[in-house]
């Protein structure tokens, strides 16, 4: 025997152990049924090889070697043209099965696919990315957790809608909220839900890159929603829109349920309680294009974003009257424009709005803390 017949043996083998031609597989069936095909034939021609190997080595061992050749004849005259053939019928059987398996799998991955960017329509990003990862639960489960809730209305919807086509409101409804959502998803936001013209969303779940930066990053999302806005409304303008939207936004940050609300058949992922319900009711206090936050929210933005206080306002469901604050900017952008000088170190922090109070008042105080620092 020489070794071109111990490795084709060998091959034959491995082959039948790695495509389990018998015995259980871990294989999808269909591909294991082209794999066994494909062995068989080739089990054929190692069994024909290896009667071929008996007839040389070991017949004439135990018989004469005229009836060895005799039977080695026989063998390759009348039984060698029926083992090829049907080892290439079963291997090209077993090639046909598998190109099969695999045209199915590929239109079937493509099914999903398109499944799966459908279902992504009605999901927020993260929450779909976090249930295809096999993070987020299926089950009905609620937890505490520190979010940061923002609520935009258009102001005076019912009127603007009532001047309006319904083609018309359609259009521009669905174009704002879609360049809404835009803004939204781009700074990280888990959009709740669409209530008519409202938008509802949060930030600090199922992702969260901690309670101040959620907050900042929920305010610059708004801050870039108006800017979108006023952008939308030059537009409008220019198509013939007597009355374009305006918007108004509310931002409060808390502690709120969040999580899968409802039926083992039918849930409903969304945030509930009393700090949601606060910022709800913020926007309706909002000035037109404004943005108002609370004083949780001002308390964790203060670094990176400018806001003035209000007059503290009284609020359907709370008993005392709620601190609020304007978003004016945010510092860096209001630098850039001229708007305010902002100077900042260790033990120093100096902020000078330039749109506001006497500039002479200003130097006046500023002298006299130098005068003092000098002193």
């Amino acid at each position: 025997m020489t070794t071109v017949d111990v490795l084709i043996i060998a091959v034959t083998v491995y082959a039948i152990w790695s495509c389990r031609l018998i015995g259980p597989s871990k294989q999808p069936l269909a591909p294991k049924i082209g794999l066994r095909w494909i062995v068989l034939g080739l089990l054929a021609v190692c069994l024909f090889y290896c009667a071929d190997l008996a007839s040389m080595y070991v017949l004439p061992v135990v018989t004469s070697m005229q009836e060895a050749m005799g039977l080695m004849g026989t063998l390759h005259h009348d039984f060698s043209w029926l083992v090829v053939l049907f080892a290439m019928i079963a291997i090209s059987t077993g090639f046909i099965e598998l190109w099969r398996s695999q045209t199915e799998l590929t239109e079937k991955n493509e099914l999903l696919g398109d499944l799966s960017s459908k279902l992504a329509k009605f999901l927020p990003p993260q929450l779909y990315n976090s249930i295809f990862a096999g993070i987020h639960t299926t089950r009905v489960a609620a937890k505490r957790k520190k979010l940061t809730v923002f609520f935009s209305d258009i102001a005076n919807f019912t009127e603007t809608a009532d001047s309006l086509e319904s083609e018309e409101l359609t259009n521009l409804l669905n174009q704002y909220l879609t360049e809404m959502s835009k803004v939204a998803v781009s700074h990280g936001a888990t959009i709740d839900k669409y209530v008519g013209d409202a938008i509802m969303g949060f930030f600090g779940d199922p992702a969260s890159r901690g309670s101040k930066e959620d907050a900042i990053a929920c305010v610059k999302m708004a801050i870039a929603m108006q800017q979108r806005m006023r952008e939308l409304q030059l537009k409008w303008l220019d198509l013939g829109s007597e009355r374009p939207f305006q918007l108004r936004i509310g931002i409060n940050t808390g502690f709120c349920t969040v999580g899968n609300f409802g039926s083992e058949d039918r849930m409903d992922y969304t945030i509930i309680g009393n700090e949601v319900n606060l910022a709800a009711r913020l926007q309706s206090h909002a000035e037109l294009g404004g943005i108002l936050v609370t004083h949780g929210t001002a308390t964790l933005i203060k670094d990176a974003i400018l806001t003035e206080e209000q007059e503290a306002v009284s609020m359907k469901g709370f008993g005392r009257p709620v601190r609020v604050y304007r978003v004016v900017g945010i510092y860096d952008e209001l630098e850039q424009d001229g708007r305010i000088i902002r100077e900042e170190y260790d033990g120093f922090r100096l902020l000078v709005d330039l749109n506001k109070g006497d500039h002479a008042g200003a130097i006046a105080t500023m002298e006299k803390i130098l005068a003092r620092l000098k002193g």
